[in-house]
């Protein structure tokens, strides 16, 4: 004829607990600015992991050293021509003395104007492929933000829909 109480009892609590989990789990569905917050969290979280991986530790330091000292060792003439371009560009650097600029004013003039022309030059092509390297990844991530925040728009809307379908098997 009817049911123990204790067995009704039960059965109303199992049915709170379904019906908890149930607007617990809507209520995450649509909280969209909650879960953009956990997924860029997660994102950064995982960033900076990726960063601390990069940096290289001591150890790793003083092997590219030795790597070095051992291509020098290796490659002296390549060391030696490395070590004369320096020496070039310091002596750029310094002041001409009289007797220098007597001998051969003119001619080293006329060098160092072309060298800091060329440098003005190389200069300004960096400035360029700078600029243009930084709109590139400007332009990429408002690309890659578009497309994040367009997927999150469909993901909320077919989770809107799908919302009333839940409550109703709920019940």
């Amino acid at each position: 004829m009817g049911q123990d109480p204790g067995e009704i009892r039960q059965d109303i609590e199992q049915t709170r607990v379904r019906m908890g989990d149930t607007v617990e789990a809507l209520g995450h569905k649509t909280d969209v600015s909650g879960r953009a917050k956990e997924a860029v969290s997660g994102r950064v979280d995982s960033i900076k992991s990726k960063v601390t991986g990069a940096t290289p530790e001591s150890g790793e330091v003083k092997d590219g050293a030795k790597r070095a000292a051992g291509l020098a060792q290796e490659n002296p003439l390549g060391l030696a021509i490395g070590a004369a371009a320096l020496g070039f560009v310091g002596g750029l650097l310094i002041p001409s003395t009289r007797v220098e600029d007597e001998k051969i004013g003119p001619m080293a003039d006329d060098v160092k104007d072309r060298v800091k022309e060329t440098g003005q030059e190389a200069l300004e092509r960096g400035k360029d492929v700078a600029q243009q390297a930084a709109q590139s990844a400007k332009d990429t991530a408002q690309e890659a933000g578009r497309e994040h925040a367009d997927g999150l728009k469909d993901s909320a809307q077919q989770q809107a829909q799908d919302a009333p379908a839940t409550t109703g098997s709920v019940a």
